[in-house]
């Protein structure tokens, strides 16, 4: 019996439009030969060592080498269905910046491809080598559609691409054969077989079709999402108080914008270690980001009263595997108030800290960053994606901005014998949304990604120049108090 989507992926996958692509990205940057190696396999990487390395690893990913394909009618959602015209060499691209290639070439060509859609007719990934940087490095870079990263059937590409020791990648024998596209009879049947297993359920998405599953979605957005999340009282608080008004709540265009920032993770730990009440590093992150939205504001002209905050839903980290070994989609919403009229560095934290350890005493779930990071493989990009799907479930209404943070290893990983020495998120812009941040500590490193629309943030580089700065004064400032 065909694998069915379930209503919130066939959400994702019917919703979405050319101002809404709905798939997660990343952007890894790897050390290349450089001028001191010339043997190009030592540290090097070609493209046929990634279609390699793809080929033999989603061999144990069967998701990405299915497409989605529709039930006649529309009377149900989709099932995920073998490509039998699958070509891993259409999905593995190759591309390159005219040497050498500076890091705003290499966000601009992002900014580009992730404001395209995937092909609905193949399986919803690509991946591209960008050859070319600056240095003899280069980059890999992902896109995933979220309804095919659930935790459960199929992780983040770029999860399986890396690994914690440099490696010779050998190629498998390829046995798989892609079984006969079901018909619309095997669908019928299939569907058949559903209903007398649960005929409530059937009928209930039978009656609706295709406006069944998008009406449904949307009462989703309304109310969240109990199969994602276990915070149904946090939600509930979330839709009785609407966020607040916000230049980053516009109309997006088909466009995207995507800037790249590294900091720091020594200097998120000092402050935490410093401040005068206590905090996590992830407090201290939001109250970065707080920072620099309300440096970003300022610069723009706006007003911004004492007051005044932003609402950011911040996707709360994963709870431990099961007994089978699998992660699973359980990540919680958590909704923080960033207080941007706030003038004072040190008290910006404070506040978040408040907040966030009033949502853990209120029931929140989380677990510590070593837990994350030790996370089989290199979770933080099903992490990310996963955090996209809570975003992407719930109605704009409820908060101005998304922010990923997940915690990743610190000790350097490697595709094939190249060592990453960047890896930057790309989470999608929810309806309505103008800028969504990821955020990855990786190997001493807090690396963000910014994927913003291009018309109505034009400045995004603004806002980057002002996480940098923000850092920097909470930081002179949690230090000056020691004094």
């Amino acid at each position: 019996m065909a694998d069915r989507l379930s209503a919130l992926d066939a959400s994702f996958y019917y919703l979405q439009d050319r101002s809404t692509p709905m798939h997660v990205g990343s952007v890894m940057i790897f050390e290349g030969p450089g001028r001191d190696r010339p043997d190009p396999l030592d540290g090097g990487f070609e493209y046929e060592q990634l279609v390699s390395l793809v080929s033999n690893r989603i061999a144990f990913v069967p998701r990405y080498r299915q497409r989605v394909q529709q039930f006649p009618g529309r009377v149900l959602p989709p099932v995920w269905a073998d490509d039998e015209q699958f070509d891993v060499s259409y999905h593995v691209r190759r591309s390159a910046l005219p040497r050498p290639g500076t890091a705003a070439q290499l966000e601009e060509f992002v900014g580009r491809i992730q404001a395209r859609s995937l092909d609905p007719q193949r399986p919803l990934w690509e991946l591209y080598l960008i050859e070319g940087l600056q240095g003899g490095r280069f980059a890999i870079v992902t896109k995933t559609h979220i309804a095919l990263v659930d935790g459960i059937h199929a992780i983040d590409i770029g999860q399986i691409i890396v690994d914690p020791e440099a490696t010779r990648e050998h190629p498998i024998p390829q046995t798989w054969r892609a079984a006969r596209t079901p018909s619309g009879l095997d669908l019928a049947l299939g569907a058949a077989v559903e209903v007398v297993r649960n005929p409530l359920a059937v009928a209930h998405l039978a009656a609706g079709g295709v406006r069944g599953v998008t009406s449904g979605a949307r009462r989703l957005a309304r109310h969240g999402t109990a199969g994602l999340t276990s915070a149904a009282g946090v939600l509930a608080r979330a839709a009785t108080r609407p966020a607040p008004d916000s230049p980053l709540n516009r109309t997006a265009s088909v466009h995207r914008r995507f800037i790249m920032v590294s900091t720091r993770l020594e200097d998120y730990r000092r402050i935490r270690s410093l401040s005068a009440q206590t905090v996590t590093v992830h407090d201290v992150v939001l109250a970065t980001i707080t920072g620099a939205l309300r440096g970003w504001l300022l610069a723009r002209g706006e007003v911004v009263p004492a007051g005044e905050k932003v609402r950011a839903l911040v996707p709360l980290s994963v709870q431990p595997e099961d007994a089978d070994g699998q992660m699973g989609e359980q990540v919680s919403p958590m909704f923080v108030d960033l207080p941007v009229g706030e003038a004072r560095p040190v008290m910006r934290l404070h506040q978040i800290g408040y907040a966030t350890s009033q949502h853990l005493d209120g029931g929140g779930a989380a677990i510590d960053a070593a837990s994350i990071a030790g996370l089989a493989g290199f979770a933080p990009p099903t992490l990310h994606s996963l955090g996209a799907r809570v975003g992407n479930a719930m109605s704009r209404r409820m908060f101005n901005l998304v922010v990923t943070n997940v915690p990743g290893p610190q000790r350097t990983l490697y595709a094939g014998q190249a060592p990453m020495v960047e890896t930057y998120p790309v989470i999608p812009l929810p309806k309505g949304q103008t800028l969504s941040i990821g955020l990855t500590s990786y190997n001493g490193r807090v690396d963000f990604g910014l994927n913003a629309d291009r018309d109505a943030m034009s400045d995004l580089d603004l806002f980057g120049q002002c996480l940098v700065d923000a850092l920097a004064e909470l930081l002179d400032e949690t230090e000056a108090r020691e004094i």
